[in-house]
């Protein structure tokens, strides 16, 4: 009986998996046939996506996924649209995937499929360049003479609750007034993701900030459609390539360490509303 079961699961196997395989050709081919790969992005989180002057979406993730409409042989159509309605329209195939600096969690990869990770943020400290070398982990900060700024209701106030609870914690309505106690030397570094740290040093080269390491672990990936083997196997694939020849190495180089980008932003945003929070 059970040598009998066991060949029924081996048999419904192999009948399945030409219909998995066809699920995953169809998404592939439709992108071959139209010759666009439409890549979905919130333009609101630099140095992922950001909208330049001229009305252009640029970042890491736009590079990304341009680089894979060329692998593709295939032209890269980006559709910016709210953060919210990212993720839902990657399940309603509206868009082929999803690149925003997208955080990979167990909620999410139940309903979304991932690629990568490509990039590892996490939340990180932001101090003058001076002090930078001083706060290397959460003891450095978990004492009450050590000011930390965060902004309310984000995760970098719930981080800084959990590893520095002696702290004394400073409350801000968002994260430009957490960044203004800062400048104004009110506290001494304030707790954020670490996008937001690069670029807010990045901005304010003249007042000498730096971002720290991240103190937490929050991998990043393209969301993709859960039902759609080949092509989560083809972008696997192609970060891998990327990862091994460089090319993912400069990417991230370029974008997380070199402020010359910024020259491209509009006036508007080289001040402190830079951003909206990554998801």
């Amino acid at each position: 009986m059970k040598k009998f079961s066991t060949l029924v699961l081996v048999f419904f196997s192999f009948c399945l998996l030409p219909l998995t395989v066809f699920a995953g050709q169809g998404r592939i081919d439709s992108i071959l046939q139209k010759g666009i790969l439409v890549v979905g992005t919130t333009g609101h989180y630099p140095p992922f996506c950001v909208e330049s002057r001229n009305g252009e979406l640029i970042g890491m993730d736009i590079d990304l996924a341009k680089l894979m409409a060329k692998a593709m042989g295939v032209k890269a159509e980006i559709k910016k649209m709210p953060l919210e309605e990212l993720l839902q329209a990657v399940e309603q195939g509206k868009i082929d995937m999803a690149l925003a600096g997208i955080s990979i969690t167990s909620k999410r990869n139940l309903r979304t499929a991932f690629a990568g990770p490509y990039f590892v943020i996490g939340q990180s400290l932001l101090t003058t360049k001076d002090r930078i070398g001083e706060m290397k982990g959460p003891d450095d900060i978990n004492h009450p003479d050590f000011r930390l700024a965060v902004a309310e209701g984000t995760t970098g106030a719930q981080v800084a609750r959990t590893l520095a609870p002696k702290a004394s914690i400073v409350k801000a309505k968002n994260m430009e007034a957490a960044l203004d106690m800062l400048l104004d030397k009110k506290v001494d570094a304030l707790m954020a993701d670490q996008p937001f740290c690069v670029v807010a040093a990045f901005l304010n080269k003249d007042k000498g900030l730096a971002p720290s390491d991240p103190f937490t672990f929050e991998p990043v990936g393209i969301a993709l459609p859960a039902d759609d083997l080949l092509l989560l196997n083809w972008v696997k694939n192609f970060l891998m390539i990327m990862e091994a020849n460089g090319q993912l190495g400069e990417l991230k180089q370029f974008w997380f360490s070199d402020p010359s980008w910024m020259k491209n932003l509009p006036d508007e945003l080289k001040g402190k509303k830079l951003y909206q929070p990554g998801i």
